[in-house]
């Protein structure tokens, strides 16, 4: 099978590999033919050389077929989790980072079978749809207030429209990149084009947001800045995966503006896909808005030049095999 292998910082190389067999599935794996791949913020560390300090024995790394690509949209090869069937159109996680590949083995409660009539390189987008959903349903209601998104990228644009769309009041949206052109359809009333530190530095008392996102990752400074922007009573919600085992982070204030930090993996993945394909039938205009680019499979070196360099109007890139 064809596979693209990261064999230095940002350099993939696309090569033949052996393909995984159905034989050598465990309990609960389902073995899917990649059909398109969407590029996270998540992916991009590796892209770039980095290796997570937390990784575990499972972890893939340079030279590995297929990584680093997680967020998944194909068709079920084989399949032995009892609720996933063969031929079955599903969307989900590659739980290695390995989907960067004709053939990826996936754990069956990491996927859904999605409408057959929505096409991968749209159903892709289900899966950070229900991350967001999930991370929404931790924090306390948004029905009035405001909330804040620091980091405009295509996660940070998902939590724009899912707040706006649970009947939060304002919406801001802080990037270093003009999101001007996209802030509209994703429910930002706001767009905000500065640095985190300067826009928290900017905020007078009285417009303070109750919740403000840490959308932005890879970074350890933006946590502080979201902890110094929100009100008095707030949450802060920090999403993502940390590059660091520890962050630093100004416990004093924390305290004084008894804030609320939470964060977490997404859990309940089954459930929160199926809400996500749902949320998408509900609010149609993020499947014309949200992929912006995509790429052939050929050419996945170039998507992920493209996804490491933000742009305005770009959001989502992905990387298709049809």
């Amino acid at each position: 099978m064809w596979a693209h292998r990261l064999v230095a910082p940002q350099r993939l190389e696309m090569t033949e590999v052996p393909a995984p067999q159905e034989a050598a599935l465990g309990p609960g794996e389902v073995l899917v033919a990649v059909a398109a791949g969407g590029i996270c913020g998540s992916d991009l560390p590796f892209f770039r050389g980095g290796v997570s300090p937390d990784a575990g024995p499972d972890a893939r790394e340079f030279g590995t077929p297929g990584f680093p690509m997680h967020e998944v949209a194909g068709a079920v090869v084989a399949s032995r989790h009892p609720d996933v069937g063969v031929g079955e159109a599903v969307v989900g996680w590659a739980p290695r980072f390995d989907g960067l590949a004709e053939l990826v083995v996936c754990d069956g409660d990491g996927l859904h079978a999605h409408d057959r009539r929505l096409p991968a390189r749209t159903a892709v987008m289900i899966q950070p749809l229900a991350c967001v959903l999930y991370a929404m349903e931790q924090v306390r209601p948004v029905a009035g207030r405001t909330v804040a998104v620091i980091g405009q990228g295509p996660i940070g644009l998902l939590f724009g429209h899912v707040a706006k769309a649970a009947g939060a009041a304002r919406v801001v949206g802080v990037d270093r990149v003009d999101r001007s052109d996209t802030a509209a359809v994703f429910g930002v009333d706001e767009p905000v084009r500065a640095s985190s530190d300067l826009w928290a530095a900017s905020l007078p008392a009285g417009e303070r947001p109750d919740l403000v996102v840490e959308a932005v990752g890879h970074q350890t400074a933006t946590l502080t800045h979201a902890v110094e922007a929100v009100a008095f009573g707030g949450e802060v919600f920090y999403f993502g995966v940390p590059d660091e085992l520890v962050y630093p982070l100004p416990m004093r204030l924390l305290l004084r503006k008894n804030l609320t930090l939470r964060s977490g993996v997404t859990l309940e993945r089954r459930r929160v896909l199926a809400l996500a394909e749902e949320y998408l039938r509900e609010h149609p205009e993020l499947a014309e808005c949200y992929v912006s680019h995509v790429f052939p499979a050929a050419d996945a070196q170039s998507a992920f030049e493209h996804a490491v360099r933000p742009a305005p109007g770009q959001v989502k890139v992905v990387v298709a095999t049809a």
